[in-house]
């Protein structure tokens, strides 16, 4: 039974892996398509563009896994049937539920690179991506450390240490040199507000002129400050909270709880991201009444057809049931777990069925 085992795990992964990379392909020419508008902006050329992919590909990957795990098992199970090699397991007195759990044993495997590939590669790479985009076309210098967002313009040089959840910034300073390089003003606000046509108000304002003779300081409560650094360079510094670690979620939370902010949008990404990994078992489950229970004299077309239209199904349900969640303030854990919950029940209930 172990060789069994191990033939039925390794040909749903390859039937999965395969799935996997023609739907990163895919997603990857619509991406570059419409990447090809921008070419050309400030200094976003084709060597930028497809750095862009390249960065953004491991975040794909992380999406298209519990949609790969479906299409894949699906093309490879439903070869074993055709093949007659589901017929042959259960006349040899395999039940449907070992069948059914070796296919599940594949998800482990799955899931593994799922965290690997969410948690460890595609966050950073994501951010990575879209300060690359962003600079590209504002045709400003960026850089991220751990004292905030750093951004060069002309003689200027900006840190933010805190990008706020309305796009507002908080903890700014503004560092000018001479042609000579040498430090000649820094302006320290407590919170910048983009007004939008190159404007920021600046509040709590404190200057520092530094001139060979002495040094001058000041305060104002408000200023206007011109630049052409908009609110969306600036917000790359914080990735997307449906891309970001678990941890850099957690974290993030705990911050905005602190500070007597909402963090409902980071709480949904958070348990969403923890459940994601599991909704490959369901799909891989979703896989087996398909094959095994429903509709016998389907061929594979029409069954992989099922299958992708399950998959585009949940993802719009997870997505209206995430945005419901934000407008009328639903419970985070809830958001997350309901619609693979209502997939799991369907699956069960067909499995049921089947007999």
């Amino acid at each position: 039974m172990n060789v069994l085992t191990g033939y039925i795990v390794k040909e749903v992964l390859k039937g999965s892996i395969i799935a996997m990379l023609l739907l990163v392909t895919l997603f990857n020419l619509f991406t570059f398509s419409d990447e090809l508008k921008n070419l050309g902006h400030a200094h976003y050329g084709m060597e930028q563009i497809l750095k862009f992919l390249a960065l953004t590909t491991p975040t794909l990957f992380y999406e298209v896994i519990p949609t790969s795990a479906l299409l894949g098992s699906l093309a490879v199970v439903v070869g074993m049937a055709n093949n007659r090699e589901i017929l042959a397991m259960r006349a040899a007195g395999l039940s449907t539920a070992w069948i059914i759990r070796r296919i599940m044993l594949a998800g482990v495997f799955m899931l593994t690179l799922s965290v690997l590939v969410g948690e460890f590669i595609a966050p950073s790479m994501e951010r990575d991506a879209q300060l690359l985009k962003s600079t590209a076309l504002n045709d400003k210098v960026a850089m991220r450390s751990k004292y905030g967002m750093w951004l060069r313009e002309g003689n200027n040089f900006i840190n933010v240490r805190n990008i706020l959840d309305d796009g507002s910034l908080s903890d700014v300073r503004i560092y000018r040199i001479d042609d000579h390089h040498n430090l000649e003003q820094i302006t320290d606000a407590d919170h910048a507000r983009f007004l939008g046509d190159r404007h920021w108000e600046l509040e709590n304002v404190r200057h520092s002129l530094f001139s060979p003779q002495r040094i001058t300081a000041d305060f104002v409560p408000e200023e206007t400050w011109q630049s052409g650094i908009d609110s969306d360079l600036l917000k790359v510094a914080v990735v997307s909270a449906d891309n970001q670690s678990l941890y850099d979620l957690y974290t993030y939370i705990n911050f905005l709880k602190q500070n007597n902010q909402k963090s409902q949008r980071y709480e949904v990404a958070f348990w969403s991201r923890l459940v994601n990994p599991l909704v490959t078992f369901v799909m891989l489950l979703v896989s087996a009444p398909l094959v095994i229970g429903i509709g016998r004299g389907s061929s594979t077309g029409e069954r992989i057809l099922v299958g992708i239209v399950i998959g585009e199904l949940f993802d719009a349900v997870d997505k209206m049931v995430g945005h419901a969640g934000l407008i009328y303030d639903l419970n985070p854990v809830l958001v997350a777990i309901l619609p693979s919950s209502l997939v799991l029940c369907v699956a069960l209930y067909a499995l049921r069925k089947s007999g």
